[in-house]
């Protein structure tokens, strides 16, 4: 069965994109299919992963508004995996929507299309609240939440905890929110540990382990078309080749995902 997970956060600058390209990238290595899905019209996944967001011939907002189907939207990247790509054409699309009955279903009809192919399917949303946002959790079976390991981090994230609930009661009862990710994480400082215990103290969100270190081969890969797993190797690859690790054994053999404890 196709597993399809929403990487969620409606803050910018938390490291969603890239550990929508580095988890991917990671489970595609497991011998998995991977299909990502850029719902952001920014394009940044599309951008990083080494395509031009201005030069697509077809892009995700046809597929949302039912004028193509998915499969003549995919391309691929260069380590393997597939993509459903995005460019500023999304944001109209995003206002065409909200004129349609059951605007909230149309990427999970998409991806109702391409379930066998695929085997896990990643969905970078954008960092709002909007219908593409919606579109995606609707669509997902779980959602991780990335947050920065900086004191403004949690800022917003009661109101998306909402949404979330929300979405769980009218679009999606079996969407289950996994736990929030620590991005861009500094094992040096108690700063960061504090922030973290916060979080989980705050909204009684599951942290998830490993935390994602701060590390200039994100960027570094991001310039390159690639993600950090095509580096040398290096502490970022290494903690999502764990936690992908962990989701794969979470969704096949129902192992509990392992979650940061402050002795980490």
């Amino acid at each position: 069965m196709t597993r399809v997970l929403a990487v969620a956060n409606q803050k910018g600058g938390v490291a969603k994109t890239t550990t929508v390209a580095s988890l991917g990238a990671a489970i595609q290595q497991e011998g998995r299919r991977v299909l990502l899905v850029d719902l952001d019209p920014q394009g940044c996944l599309t951008f990083s992963l080494g395509h031009d967001p201005d030069k697509l011939p077809v892009s995700v907002h046809k597929v949302l508004l039912g004028e193509v189907e998915p499969d003549v939207a995919l391309v691929e990247t260069s380590e393997g995996m597939s993509l459903l790509p995005a460019n500023i054409d999304l944001a109209g699309a995003e206002a065409m929507l909200l004129m349609r009955a059951g605007r909230e279903y149309a990427l999970k009809r998409a991806l109702a299309k391409l379930a066998d192919r695929f085997d896990v399917v990643i969905i970078d949303c954008p960092p709002s609240l909007g219908v593409l946002t919606l579109n995606g959790l609707t669509a997902a079976d779980d959602v991780i939440v990335p947050l920065q390991c900086e004191t403004l981090a949690h800022r917003g994230v009661g109101q998306f905890l909402r949404t979330i609930k929300d979405v769980q009661q009218i679009t999606n009862s079996e969407l289950k929110l996994l736990g929030a990710l620590p991005t861009l994480y500094d094992p040096r400082t108690t700063h960061s540990r504090d922030v973290l215990l916060d979080i989980a103290d705050r909204y009684g969100l599951a942290v998830l382990a490993p935390p994602i270190p701060r590390t200039v081969r994100f960027a570094e890969a991001s310039a390159s078309g690639a993600s950090v797993l095509s580096a040398r190797k290096n502490k970022g690859a290494e903690a999502y080749r764990e936690l992908a690790a962990a989701l794969l054994a979470y969704w096949e053999h129902d192992k509990p995902l392992p979650t940061y404890s402050p002795e980490l």
